[in-house]
């Protein structure tokens, strides 16, 4: 079955596979997030797409239109709420749009901004992912009869967590500036809450939300340090 096939082949939901035939954007820059969001999306019958940048999103959606849009609300580009606005505003609208974020303080943003809803990382239940998308749809998208409540838990594989420890080192290589060391310091926080680190997301919003300035290069450099040592850890177990 090819791309075109795929996207024209409508199967309805099931109880079990509430999502079923639903096509969902994921606008994430992280690889360990996305992995935990795909693993959510193919359990629940939704097929996916991946975007890792506002610019990359936009050419998804020049070429088809989703059921459902999840955007983070930190992208190397600039602001998951630039995109949300984007899409709460054209018509036909999409029917689902979901901000995430590891900060809940970034909810009232994407509100605002237009979301449907907000899913805060980690989203770690088949339950949780599923009802988030599930209360704005309308009722022809919904499964047919009761839907058995999964409490499944999600778990990415740690091996994702390497492939943004390398966007970060190659991020840094071509230089860092205040807006860059702003934008690692949140995708480490986000890492973070993704990977359930408590320490290390601690360390990282505090240096977000410390001060009016970017985070120095110091500081980037030590949340890598910490980050590099929890994947050290992985590797060890």
């Amino acid at each position: 079955m090819d791309d075109l096939e795929c996207f024209m082949t409508n199967p309805p939901p099931t109880p079990t596979r509430p999502l079923l035939g639903l096509t969902v954007l994921i606008v994430e820059d992280s690889r360990y997030a996305s992995e935990a969001m795909r693993m959510l999306c193919l359990r629940s019958g939704a097929r996916i797409r991946r975007a890792d940048s506002l610019a990359s999103a936009r050419k998804h959606l020049r070429v088809y239109r989703p059921t459902a849009v999840i955007v983070d609300m930190g992208l190397p580009d600039g602001s998951g709420a630039e995109l949300i606005a984007e899409l709460s505003s054209v018509a036909p609208r999409v029917g689902v749009i979901i901000a995430t974020s590891g900060d809940p303080a970034t909810e009232p943003t994407a509100l605002a901004a237009g979301a449907d809803g907000f899913l805060e990382k980690p989203v770690v239940t088949l339950t949780a992912f599923q009802e988030a998308i599930l209360a704005h749809l309308p009722e022809e998208n919904q499964p047919p009869g009761p839907r058995l409540v999964n409490t499944d838990e999600i778990t990415p594989d740690p091996i994702a967590l390497q492939d943004d420890l390398a966007h970060i080192e190659d991020v840094i290589a071509h230089g860092a500036d205040g807006n860059t060391r702003a934008y690692l310091t949140q995708f480490m926080s986000s890492i973070a809450h993704s990977a359930n680190d408590e320490p290390l997301a601690r360390k990282a919003d505090g240096l977000l939300s410390g001060s009016s300035k970017p985070p120095s290069a110091y500081d980037v450099s030590a949340l890598l340090s910490s980050l590099r040592t929890r994947l050290d850890l992985h590797a060890v177990m």
